[in-house]
């Protein structure tokens, strides 16, 4: 993560906790032209249109005032997603079982690309049962990028959920 990042995640953070919601994600387009900030309810329910509305002019009134970013840039609030990234060391905890990809900065017994299903975090190690069997242990200091991969478990976990949502309303 960047420097501008961090003072990002650093200016917003407050403002989406006190909001009710956890910062999944921080980051720029490649070009600087969006800044995406991706976000999901602290309780667990589903996002929808209106929380990323909401959040969104929240969060662009506190950057208007902070301005970390020089030049023009859009806005863009999201949720994470069925197949979500992986950032925080809980999100290795609350997706065990399902299957994910990671990239990791060097060579972990000799490879940079893992895909598996994720067996849980234990000593800062994400563990990961590997399509051939064999277990994983990639140190979460060393892993870049991780994201769910879709698949029909997963795509049934978010379908109960979002049943369970409507019929708490």
């Amino acid at each position: 993560m960047t420097d501008l990042l961090r003072r990002i995640e650093d200016i917003v953070a407050p403002t989406v906790a006190g909001m009710g919601y956890e910062l999944v994600r921080v980051a720029m387009s490649r070009g600087g032209g969006t800044l995406q900030i991706m976000v999901e309810p602290a309780d667990g329910r589903p996002m929808d249109v209106e929380d990323c509305a909401t959040l969104s002019r929240a969060l662009s009134a506190v950057l208007d005032v902070e301005d970390p970013i020089a030049g023009s840039y859009t806005l863009e609030v999201s949720s994470p997603g069925i197949d979500r990234p992986l950032t925080r060391a809980k999100d290795y905890v609350r997706w065990s079982g399902h299957v994910a990809r990671l990239e990791t900065v060097e060579p972990i017994e000799g490879r940079r690309r893992f895909k598996g299903t994720l067996l849980g975090l234990a000593d800062d190690q994400v563990k990961l049962r590997l399509d051939d069997g064999k277990e994983a242990a990639v140190p979460l200091a060393s892993v870049t990028k991780a994201k769910l991969e879709l698949t029909d478990a997963l795509i049934e976990e978010h379908r109960r959920a979002q049943e369970g949502a409507a019929q708490a309303h």
